[in-house]
């Protein structure tokens, strides 16, 4: 049967009463001054009742003092069961507790912390093909392993370990590095893409300061490129006094440290007005003497002293 359906609704007389009796066990474990008005009781079960007290306490509002007292079947004298500090109805609680997976953010990780990758990781897959499937606990397969030192130690001399430079282009230590194939997990197309979205976010064509660049990091010489398909869109930025210096930037990127901006395009020059505003044109306000009027032949002006 639950507590629930043991409880008794109606509280004990004599436990309902030991309110100056619950109220001293709360003085006794709280701080002198906190422990505030009497708020109410319930009854926990046959002669068990718990008395609540508000509290005062800075931080702890609509909390309340719980003091549960008791008697003894037939007997009169009541005890102090327990005394606790607990939530009401419109307390202020903490968050709800997340994992620490999940409230993991880029940059949390400072010098000596570990952050282990599930087995499930949907950013990885295996690095691994056919029956060369690694141990769950081994970076590579003991078979693959053995056969790359093998190669590498007849053809160049020594063992990956002790080379100063990579392996020979075509031999199958090259081929497995390639492939991915000497690490236990590799990059999975969602955790490619994934990447690609956070970086070019952070810096891609769409950022203020791209939109305001002179040119795209596609034509700075101070791009360094990156090998794989990431490189196709990607790559790292090697100008100690941009924003982005050491930082993996879209081909779309651009910033004021590009290479040719002090190479700055001629402005076009802008076409002359239509009408010159700095130039003043005289109009007269009169006609100029004879203007407009056509001389008179030599008979005409005979003509004209006779008659006058």
């Amino acid at each position: 049967m639950s507590a629930a359906t043991t409880r008794s609704r109606t509280p004990d007389r004599l436990c309902a009463e030991a309110v100056d009796l619950a109220r001293a066990a709360a003085e006794e474990a709280a701080a002198p001054g906190v422990v505030g008005e009497h708020e109410g009781m319930v009854s926990e079960g046959d002669r068990v009742v718990t008395h609540f007290f508000g509290c005062r306490e800075l931080g702890y509002r609509g909390w309340r003092w719980a003091v549960t007292v008791a008697r003894a079947s037939r007997a009169k004298i009541v005890t102090v069961d327990e005394t606790a500090l607990l939530p009401g109805p419109d307390a202020i609680l903490a968050p709800e507790w997340v994992p620490w997976s999940e409230r993991l953010r880029p940059g949390d990780m400072g010098p000596g912390d570990l952050l282990p990758t599930d087995a499930d990781d949907l950013r990885l897959e295996p690095g691994w093909s056919g029956e060369d499937e690694p141990p769950p606990n081994s970076v590579l397969s003991r078979e693959l392993a053995d056969l790359v030192d093998a190669e590498d130690a007849e053809v160049t001399g020594g063992t990956p370990a002790e080379l100063a430079t990579p392996p020979s282009r075509g031999s199958i230590a090259a081929v497995a590095d390639e492939l991915g194939m000497r690490r236990a997990r590799v990059l999975s197309r969602y955790g490619l893409h994934a990447a690609a979205d956070r970086w070019e976010e952070a810096f891609g064509a769409k950022t203020p300061m791209a939109q305001a660049a002179p040119a795209s990091c596609v034509s700075c010489g101070f791009l360094a490129p990156i090998g794989g398909s990431l490189g196709q869109a990607f790559g790292i930025c090697a100008n100690e006094f941009s924003p982005a210096d050491g930082r993996v930037v879209s081909l779309g990127y651009g910033c004021g440290g590009h290479s040719e901006a002090a190479v700055m395009p001629t402005p076009p020059k802008p076409a002359s007005p239509v009408i010159d505003e700095t130039r003043v044109d005289p109009f007269p306000l009169r006609p100029a003497p004879d203007s407009g009027s056509v001389p008179a032949t030599e008979d005409e002006a005979s003509a004209e002293l006779g008659h006058s």
